[in-house]
């Protein structure tokens, strides 16, 4: 029987972490400060998540939505206490037309993981 493993390379998530926290980078045309508004809108842990700001909608309106949709099956994105679910409801609740990419089901443009198939007897 085959088992799936898949690890995130701890110097990826450093990397990601310093390029958008210390350089204020863009991803998806969304900055630093729009992911901040959006968030707690998208938290999945307590209190309730809110309904988005007007700055997060902003935020939003001019982001690549879907670009945005191609991490939202990301192993990253729990980490940084994001709840894929409540993320992909953001468009909806801020009046933005989804793009079609992110109503089926979409795979990530940049694979976080390394998954290895170990054979086990």
């Amino acid at each position: 029987m085959a088992k799936v493993t898949c690890r995130v390379p701890a110097c990826m998530v450093m990397v990601v972490l310093v390029l958008v926290v210390e350089s204020n980078a863009q991803i998806c045309r969304m900055s630093q400060d729009g992911f901040k508004a959006c968030q707690p809108s998208v938290s999945g842990s307590s209190p309730a998540p809110t309904n988005p700001s007007k700055v997060c909608c902003k935020a939003l309106a001019s982001a690549d939505l879907g670009c945005l949709c191609s991490y939202r099956h990301s192993l990253l994105l729990p980490s940084f206490g994001i709840d894929p679910d409540l993320a992909m409801q953001l468009p909806a609740k801020c009046n933005l037309t989804t793009p079609p990419q992110c109503q089926v089901l979409c795979l990530p443009v940049i694979n976080p993981c390394r998954c290895t198939i170990v054979y086990q007897d």
